[in-house]
């Protein structure tokens, strides 16, 4: 995550200690991508699905 962000794993360890809020919401922004994209390959899935059936 640090590599993604840009940032040493230090600082991001010292989010998480000082900063937590904000250690939140960057961890919460990478869930929801990852949340993204499981709903896009789901929905591309379906509509494979339906493909076929129609």
């Amino acid at each position: 995550m640090a590599g993604i962000l840009g940032i040493d794993t230090k600082t991001l360890y010292n989010w998480k200690k000082h900063k937590p809020n904000l250690y939140r919401i960057v961890m919460l922004g990478f869930k929801f991508d990852e949340l993204l994209e499981c709903s896009k390959r789901n929905y591309v899935e379906l509509l494979e699905i339906e493909a076929r059936f129609t």
